[in-house]
């Protein structure tokens, strides 16, 4: 009888782990980057030396810097609707308030990749845009939910609305306005249902 041949071994699927590592890793270590200094303030050689490998393995997980910045930005939004997506139970408004909790205490937590989402330092770079479109649109209809948006100016005044949550949120970030988080989701919601009324009345 001929000797069983063994199972082949898994070498590949070990290695695309590694691969997926390698790249979260550096991920992480450009985001942390990328939060403190201006996009064209950081260079290859610096990320390059920073994770410990050459220019030439960098460009193979990434073939430009600025896919690089993009596979950046995309984690920290990726991060950002995890947390928030956690708000699952009760009425909308209750989910509503809940998903603002989660809302403040990620950004709370990582001011830096949330800095770094909101003000992406690539210009008016279309990908990088629309990450960050993406995640507006997705934060703003997770926390809407079930909240009635009849109107054709009420998608208007849902945008407006999240601008404020972003522009107040930097400003908080920042120190340049105090408020316990608490207060500034009371705040978010209040001006969220006036809008939301004021937009329905004048469709």
């Amino acid at each position: 009888m001929a000797a069983r041949r063994s199972a082949p071994r898994a070498e590949p699927a070990r290695l695309r782990l590694d691969v997926d590592e390698r790249r979260r890793r550096l991920v992480a270590l450009g985001l942390d980057l990328f939060s403190s200094r201006a996009y064209d303030d950081v260079s290859i050689d610096e990320l390059a030396e920073a994770a410990g490998i050459s220019k030439g393995l960098l460009y193979h997980y990434f073939p430009t810097k600025k896919d690089f910045y993009v596979a950046i930005v995309r984690a920290a939004a990726e991060q950002l609707l995890e947390r928030t997506g956690r708000a699952t139970a009760g009425e909308p408004m209750a989910r509503l308030r809940a998903g603002l909790d989660e809302y403040l205490h990620h950004v709370g937590a990582h001011r830096r990749a949330y800095t770094a989402l909101l003000r992406s330092g690539v210009g008016s770079d279309a990908e990088v845009a629309g990450v960050v479109d993406e995640t507006r649109a997705a934060l703003c209809a997770r926390l809407v939910e079930g909240i009635p948006t009849r109107g054709a100016l009420v998608p208007v005044a849902l945008r407006g609305w999240i601008g404020f949550v972003e522009a107040t949120t930097l400003e908080w970030l920042d120190g340049r306005r105090e408020a316990a988080p608490d207060v500034l989701r009371e705040l978010f919601v209040d001006v969220l249902v006036c809008a939301i009324e004021s937009a329905a009345r004048r469709s």
